[in-house]
């Protein structure tokens, strides 16, 4: 049976209670101890600096040249923080019950509740480190609303929030660096977790500019290399972003939660053809004041602004009155699905809907007009006005849509369509974000914790930064209390030694291939494999036939595929290579997963598993645990269940109406 360590009392006194009987490590001891953080994103840039400067010797990994190149960085709409700065209506528990309804209630009550918690916290630590979140007139903090919720609490920096955030932790990091606090290692990949007597006791990483091979110990091991999401190929993720560090762990050992749990994000910019190697996701702060909607008529291939209003099928509005535009992901993703399939889709490829800026240009045109004191306005005034309005809350969103598409979105609605975004399965992980290896943690989108089956929008930086910068702090120490005695680790132990000669075994291996195919052909194959068959929309037929594609695409992969240059040098194909075959194994488990999931939940939707409306239909009698599969050899898993039991919310069909 697996231990969450779930602390005793009322949900929102855990937490509380856990910080004031948590054991200590005196500041003498901390230096003694040696931390080392895989990942430099928010979470590992915030727990590499909150550790750093409490005294811990850490070592700090990124594959990229500078930490800030983390794909952090991307994320662009906001963070959601329970500061309530409206007055209207929002709450500690309101984002923790928005989160838990949010994610299909599929989540760990007690790790959401803390996370709605420190979120406060969060906001004045970044305001403190300079992050220059959007303000009102009067100074205050901004907040707009993203979806899944009726109140508005994420706050802001334009259109690049993950960018200014990453910068206030990565200079924290940067000074624990510059105090010696810190070792910061660029350009090197984590490629196995090396454990001794059961416990995690360090890392073999690869120099990715020389190859070479190095060994690296420590007393804990912290996880933090986001989210899985390249497993399908075409995705919103950076190029580079994979799931090797968390699947080495889970070789090793280390249980892995929910895997089937992937989100599908409604705003991002269509597919236009084979050539495509990434997608691009237009943020979901632009559905605050945009409206979907596609035409009423089949096939219509009108221009947007040859359709009169009555024509139109803003669905969502239709749908869910109650959130209208603002519905969570999941939901607006598989109605934007359904009308594309239904016939109703625009654009070349039919596989697209507007989100059309026309009514709030405006609206805030006739706002402007008002501040301004202007009477007998004319309509192109009105347009202008409203144009610097919209300009100045989403600019760079709309000068990125229009760089990539060549169109004016000011002028002509934008075309969006959902896409693989982020992933909420991950290595399970306890109350203290340790996982089943005893001094591995996994923080932040790598681990499975917080988000259930659906991750409501302007959460991912919420939990990165709750995690590295208020969470691990706490929890780590409980575990570094009884290793004050464990004396520096030796590199040359015999646990180093097969570690590293397992990882050059299989980087050998695939050298020697010298097959055909190329590393990128054989992720294309992977990723349609995903997408067609444990995509947006799940059955029995399709991920049983998936299953067995992916066992056929491993065998092909490792005997036909082709590597050039060498092993000691420096080799982006060998890295991708190593990558991939990781994804291949993680696709098999996820489809695994989602097979034996016979419920839809979240943005797990199992077509065989759907209300009459076209809702997701849990089954919460059969089906209400977390799934933490343990790999017990090749196409071999065994299933172990944690039953999550809600204390204060009471579980219910989800209804956005």
């Amino acid at each position: 049976m697996l231990n969450a360590k779930i602390p005793d009392g009322s949900l929102d006194k855990k937490w509380e209670d856990y910080k004031g009987h948590v054991k200590l490590v005196n500041p003498a001891n901390k230096r003694k101890l040696e931390i080392i953080i895989v990942g430099t994103g928010l979470a590992g840039a915030s727990a590499a600096a909150s550790l750093g400067e409490l005294g811990y010797k850490v070592k700090v990994f990124c594959f990229q040249d500078s930490p800030r190149r983390a794909h952090s960085i991307a994320a662009q709409g906001g963070i959601n923080a329970a500061k309530n700065y409206q007055n209207d209506g929002d709450s500690v528990f309101r984002l923790f019950y928005d989160t838990i309804k949010g994610g299909d209630y599929r989540a760990r009550e007690a790790n959401v509740h803390r996370l709605a918690e420190v979120s406060a916290n969060i906001i004045d630590q970044c305001v403190a480190q300079g992050v220059p979140f959007a303000r009102e007139y009067g100074g205050l903090l901004s907040n707009r609303s993203f979806g899944g919720t009726q109140v508005q609490r994420t706050f802001y920096a334009a259109g690049q929030t993950g960018q200014q955030l990453l910068i206030g932790a990565y200079q924290a990091l940067e000074r624990q660096v510059a105090l010696g606090n810190v070792k910061q290692y660029t350009r090197h990949e984590m490629l196995e977790v090396v454990t001794i007597d059961g416990k995690a006791r360090g890392i073999i990483a690869r120099n990715l500019v020389t190859g070479e091979l190095e060994r690296h110990a420590g007393h804990a091991v912290l996880l933090c290399s986001g989210g899985y999401g390249n497993v399908f190929y075409l995705s919103t993720n950076a190029m580079g972003s994979n799931t090797t560090a968390i699947w080495k762990a889970h070789r090793k050992g280390a249980h892995f939660g929910n895997p089937c749990f992937t989100q599908i994000h409604p705003t991002c910019i269509p597919v236009t053809g084979e050539h495509q190697s990434k997608l691009t996701l237009m943020s979901e702060s632009l559905r605050n004041d945009g409206r979907i909607w596609v035409p009423k008529k089949k096939a219509d291939d009108r221009r947007p602004g040859d359709i009169p209003e009555e024509e139109r099928d803003y669905y969502l509005e239709r749908r869910y009155p109650a959130f209208g535009n603002l519905v969570p992901r999941d939901v607006a993703s598989r109605a934007a699905k359904e009308r594309c399939d239904a016939g109703y889709g625009v654009g070349t490829s039919k596989q697209a809907v507007y989100l059309d800026y026309a009514d709030a240009i405006q609206r805030y045109g006739k706002i402007e007009a008002g501040k301004r004191n202007l009477a007998n306005v004319d309509a192109a005034t009105i347009t202008a006005m409203g144009k610097e309005v919209v300009k100045e809350k989403y600019g760079n969103l709309f000068d990125m849509y229009e760089k990539i598409t060549g169109e004016n979105p000011y002028e002509v609605p934008m075309r969006i369509y959902p896409a693989v975004h982020y992933t909420m399965g991950g290595l399970w992980v306890d109350y203290e974000l340790m996982t089943s290896i005893p001094g591995l943690y996994a923080l932040g989108e790598c681990n499975f914790s917080d988000h259930g089956a659906n991750r409501l929008g302007a959460s991912a930086l919420m939990q990165g930064l709750a995690d590295g910068y208020f969470v691990i702090p706490y929890t780590i120490g409980n575990y570094l209390a009884d290793e004050i005695r464990t004396t520096n680790i030796p590199t040359d132990h015999p646990s180093f030694i097969d570690a590293e000669k397992a990882v050059s075994d299989r980087l050998n291996q695939l050298m020697s291939i010298k097959g055909t195919e190329t590393v990128e052909s054989m992720h294309k194959r992977l990723g349609k494999i995903m997408w067609d068959k444990c995509g947006m929309a799940r059955n029995r037929e399709g991920l049983t036939q998936a299953i067995k594609e992916i066992q056929e695409l491993k065998k092909e992969f490792w005997s036909n595929i082709r590597i050039p240059g060498k092993i000691a040098d420096f080799n982006p194909e060998l890295d991708k290579a190593n990558r991939v075959a990781d994804f291949i194994e993680l696709g098999e488990l996820m489809c695994r997963d989602a097979l034996h999931r016979e419920e839809s939940c979240g943005g797990h939707f199992r077509e065989e598993h759907q209300t009459e409306e076209g809702e997701a239909l849990r089954h919460d009698d059969q089906f209400m645990y977390v799934a933490a599969w343990q790999m017990k050899g090749e196409h071999e898993w065994e299933l172990h269940k944690e039953p999550l039991n809600y204390e204060v919310v009471k579980p219910s069909q989800r209804s956005y109406k």
